[in-house]
Order: C-alpha cells, then sequence, then structure tokens
C-alpha cells in the first residue's frame, strides 16, 4: 500500500484572527444594533401616539354617551308615567318579536331548498320578512332606550 501524499491545504482554510477584521466585524454589529434601537425607539414613539388618540377617541365616545345617558334619565324625570308605557309596550313588543321570530324561522325551514336554489324565493322571503322585522327593532329599541326599569326595591314589594 503506498500512500501518496495529498496536499493538506484542501482540507485547511486560512483564518484571519487579526485585530483590524474583528474590529471592523464589531463595528459592522454596532452599526446594525444602533439602526434597531432607532427603529424600535419610533416603533415605540409610534405606538405611544396611537395610544393617546385612542384614549382621546374613547373620552369622546365616554362623554356623549354619558350626555345621552343623563338626558335620557332626566326625560324619565320628566315624564314618568310615559316611561313606565313605554316599558309595558317594550315588553308587549318583544312577545311579538319573538313570535315573529319563530314564524320567520318556521318558513326559512319550509322553504330551505326554494330559498338555496331560488333567487326569486329569496328576494320574495326578504321583502316579506325583511322590512317589518327592522321596524320592529327599530320601534323596540326606542321604547327600551326611553323605558323605565323599575328599581328592585319596588319587585321586591310587590
Amino acid at each position: 500500500m503506498a500512500h501518496d501524499p495529498q496536499p493538506s491545504s484542501s482540507f485547511f482554510t486560512h483564518i484571519d484572527v487579526s485585530t483590524a477584521t474583528a474590529t471592523a466585524q464589531h463595528r459592522k454589529g454596532e452599526a446594525a444594533s444602533h439602526e434597531a434601537v432607532a427603529l424600535l425607539r419610533q416603533l415605540v414613539a409610534a405606538q405611544d401616539r396611537q395610544n393617546e388618540l385612542l384614549e382621546e377617541m374613547v373620552q369622546q365616545m365616554s362623554n356623549a354617551q354619558k350626555q345621552r345617558a343623563a338626558e335620557l334619565g332626566q326625560w324619565k324625570q320628566a315624564n314618568p308615567e310615559l316611561a313606565r308605557r313605554c316599558r309595558r309596550a317594550a315588553e308587549t313588543l318583544g312577545q311579538v318579536q319573538t313570535q315573529f321570530l319563530e314564524k320567520l324561522t318556521v318558513d326559512i325551514q319550509e322553504n330551505e331548498d326554494c330559498l338555496l336554489d331560488g333567487e326569486f324565493m329569496l328576494h320574495e322571503f326578504v321583502d316579506r320578512f325583511g322590512p317589518r322585522l327592522a321596524h320592529l327593532n327599530g320601534v323596540l329599541q326606542v321604547l327600551s332606550q326611553l323605558s323605565s326599569v323599575p328599581p328592585a326595591t319596588q319587585d321586591l314589594g310587590k
């Protein structure tokens, strides 16, 4: 077995460990680090500004809601009997709405295939139930907002 000596240069590479190379790489790393820090600071500043804007928006919405609640409270105090009648009407309309929704769901179940397959039947269904449901919901919402909620002490006495 003859050993042919192979040049060892193919197994080993030259590594530069001089201080100049290490310093240049360190500087590149520091520059990238400073750039990343600057970008993160910009992101934090933008997030802080966005949070400030959201807080302002929530404050404005809260103020409007408080004002509306105060106006409703004043109206209820000025019209206590009407507020009670609105409450009774809202309860009655709630029952009407429940019955209406029962009819609507039965109609959907009975005509499921027609509604899925036919554009005409879908339009007919929406025309028949849509406006009535939307208006009923609107009236019920207004009556509910204007109605007086009986305090818990009145319920216990009855």
